[in-house]
Parts: structure tokens; C-alpha cells; sequence
């Protein structure tokens, strides 16, 4: 990345705060009512205040594991799921119908079954996070393994390998794009979820304290929750599509942009890429 784009996105944010401590500052009223925001520097100073605390921590640890609990869950079930609804008719025929059933609830509507069906608020938490992640994955691995080429296939069932060798040498290692694009977001619908599920019946979280600063009028609070989520939300994606780059480094990549009026290097040349002749989607098997 060049010098231009790193000093881009460093001054992006930094303008936005800019813009932001002015209006509050001057208590700006155009149809938007800045007077009664918060200012950068209250925020700020609350935020320093609050990291020297015991209890922020503790809120952090509690909405990360429920994180990581839950969207571990996710991605397993998720996966498998996707998998064998797009390999197998019986699948595709028991378990299709269900998911689109179900898919289209928000898993925030979820909170009541929770409280129905689980013993602890903790586990209810959990729950409503495996299920927000769960059809992203769910529906990306699905598309992913239709998607790929029958040929792969024939050619290990030709070779001698059987159908566990095609799953694991080709089906999965070919949906891995696909399948790391539904845990991308995945992610970030786990997070809009359990600081929503946190809000209505937790005990420790973000979520949890983020609401109730808002019942004590503590504003600089809220936005110091708000921000913690946000920064946990960009990091948490961030470690995903990390990882998803390490486990798919053997795809072919862009060519590198060369900047102009400088001649290409070698390093700017990609290596040549044998690319696959995409196919319809094809029907699951029995």
C-alpha cells in the first residue's frame, strides 16, 4: 500500500472527529440537534476513565466469549450444514425447507425461545449468537459447493479416491472463498446480536453497560460502549479475513497496480494462474 493511501485512511477518521468535536463544541442546530451530544474530548477522557476499571474488562471478556462461543458454533454447524444440503437431495429435501423458513427471522426475535428454552441468560446470549452467524455461513458454503467444477471431482473418483477423499481434497478446500465470505459476515451480524441480546437480558457485557449508561443519562458512556463495539467488530473481521487470505494463498490474486509513468517490475507480473471453466450449478446427490 502506498504512502497516499496509508495517510487517506489515517486522516479519514481523524477528519470525521474534527468534524464532530466542531458541531458539538458549538452546539450546532441544523434539523440535527448536536447540543446534546457528547464532545470528542468528554468521550475521551470517559473512555481513559473507564479502561483504568476492572468492570470494562470484565464486560469485554464476557461479550468476547459469547463471541467466540457462539460463532465457533456457527461456523461448524454452519459449514457442515451447507455442505450436505448442497451434496445430498435427502438434505437439500429435510433440511432446505427449514432454512428458508427460519433464515428470514431476525435472530434478535430469537430472545424470547431463548428465555423458553435455555436455563441461563448466558446461554440464551450464546444462542442468539450461533443463529445470527449461522445462515450467512450456512447459505455462502452452500452456493460455494454448487458452484464448484464437476470435473475436480471426476477426476479424484477416476483416480481411485472415494467420496471422503472428494470432500476433503476438493469440496472444501474449492468453497473455502465462499465459505470465509460468509464467515466475514457472519461476524458482524454475531456482533450486532449479542450487544442487542446483552441489552435486553444480560448481566455483564458491553451491551449490557452500553444500556445501562443510557438509563443514568451517561452519554460519554454510551459512546464509549459504541466505540468498544465498533473497534471489537473491526477487529474480530479483520482476524477473519486474515485468516482467510493464509488459507487461500494458493488462489490466484490481482495484478498489482503499477503506479504511472514507472515501467513494471518483475515483482508487479503475476505468475500465470491455470483458471477453471465455471459450470451451471449442479443438483446434490443422493
Amino acid at each position: 500500500m502506498s504512502a497516499v493511501r496509508r495517510l487517506v485512511r489515517v486522516a479519514s477518521p481523524l477528519a470525521a472527529l474534527g468534524v464532530w468535536q466542531l458541531l458539538t463544541s458549538f452546539d450546532v442546530h441544523l434539523w440535527l440537534r448536536f447540543e446534546q451530544f457528547p464532545t470528542v474530548v468528554e468521550v475521551a477522557s470517559a473512555l481513559a476513565d473507564r479502561v483504568g476499571t476492572e468492570a470494562y474488562w470484565q464486560d469485554l471478556g464476557h461479550s468476547l466469549r459469547r463471541i467466540a462461543v457462539g460463532f465457533l458454533l456457527a461456523a461448524v454447524l454452519g459449514v457442515a450444514a451447507g455442505t450436505a444440503v448442497a451434496r445430498s437431495r435427502w438434505a437439500a429435501d429435510i433440511l432446505g425447507p427449514l432454512v428458508e423458513v427460519v433464515r428470514p427471522i431476525p435472530a434478535i426475535a430469537l430472545v424470547p425461545v431463548a428465555i423458553l428454552l435455555l436455563p441461563t441468560n448466558e446461554q440464551g446470549i450464546v444462542f442468539i449468537t450461533c443463529a445470527a452467524a449461522l445462515f450467512p455461513v450456512l447459505v455462502s458454503t452452500r452456493h460455494a459447493v454448487r458452484a464448484l467444477n464437476p470435473a475436480w471431482e471426476e477426476a479424484v473418483l477416476t483416480l481411485g479416491g472415494g467420496r471422503a477423499r472428494v470432500l476433503f481434497s476438493v469440496v472444501l478446500p474449492g468453497a473455502l472463498p465462499g465459505i470465509f465470505g460468509g464467515l466475514s459476515v457472519g461476524i458482524g451480524v454475531s456482533w450486532i446480536c449479542v450487544i442487542s441480546a446483552e441489552m435486553i437480558s444480560g448481566e455483564y457485557g458491553v451491551g449490557y453497560r452500553t444500556w445501562q449508561d443510557y438509563t443514568v443519562v451517561d452519554y460519554p458512556g454510551v459512546f464509549v460502549g459504541m466505540a468498544t463495539i465498533g473497534a471489537l467488530g473491526w477487529l474480530t473481521s479483520t482476524a477473519v479475513e486474515s485468516l482467510g487470505r493464509r488459507v487461500t494463498a494458493w488462489l490466484p490474486r490481482p495484478a498489482a497496480r503499477v503506479p504511472a509513468g514507472r515501467p513494471a517490475r518483475p515483482a508487479d507480473i503475476p505468475p500465470p494462474a491455470v483458471t477453471a471453466v465455471r459450470t451451471p450449478e449442479k443438483e446434490p446427490v443422493p
